[in-house]
């Protein structure tokens, strides 16, 4: 019998990843069965179990892949010196995971967004999902807070500001936009990177006391 190839696995996997991020975006964790992810991928009980031993085996690999995609992007950035600015960082590591993601549809909407906020909904109930988004959000707000310390290394950013806040502020922009794209559709990255850009561009303005 011959040998099935990587490529041929990999390629089953993803196939069985994507089909149940579908499910799960369409209907939620709850209301979706593994005969559900089995019809919607249209393979036996035998080959997706191959894989995957059931619906919560499926959620961690969903979410820990996403993670990872996301950490990495910065990750890179963060080596950089000094890493790209802010508004450019976050719409293109964002604009990466949701390219990777676009051929994943319900009702011909993306179904990224939606999924996310299904996660998040699932964490509050669900103490392993929990812990493994802390794990995941908490190596990216590392990562976020080491590329602020370069900026103040590099005179970008003032020196009064705390690191971890702007690395949780920045997350809380990546966040923020993909919930807005699960409630009202999909838009561009580069709305955010403008957002961002204009933010950045606002000076305190200072008033002289005038003499009377």
């Amino acid at each position: 019998m011959a040998r099935v190839s990587q490529e041929h696995l990999d390629a089953r996997r993803r196939q069985i990843l994507d089909g149940a991020a579908v499910c799960f975006a369409r209907n939620g964790f709850h209301a979706t069965s593994m005969q559900d992810v089995l019809k919607e991928v249209d393979l036996s009980a035998g080959a997706v179990y191959r894989y995957f031993s059931g619906k919560d085996a499926l959620i961690a690999a969903i979410v820990g892949e996403v993670l990872g995609q996301v950490h990495e992007g910065f990750e890179e950035a963060a080596r950089s010196a000094p890493p790209p600015p802010p508004d450019v960082l976050v719409s293109s590591v964002l604009s990466r995971v949701l390219a990777t993601k676009e051929s994943v549809t319900v009702d011909g909407r993306p179904a990224f967004p939606r999924l996310v906020v299904q996660v998040w909904t699932e964490t509050l109930r669900n103490d392993e999902l929990a812990s493994l988004l802390r794990e995941g959000y908490g190596a990216v707000q590392q990562t976020w807070a080491r590329i602020a310390e370069a900026y103040q290394d590099a005179g970008m950013m003032r020196p009064d500001v705390t690191p971890d806040h702007v690395a949780r502020t920045m997350m809380a922009a990546a966040m923020g936009f993909l919930a807005q794209q699960a409630l009202f559709g999909p838009a561009p990255a580069e709305i955010l990177r403008d957002g961002l850009r204009g933010l950045m561009s606002v000076r305190e303005r200072h008033t002289g006391s005038q003499s009377g």
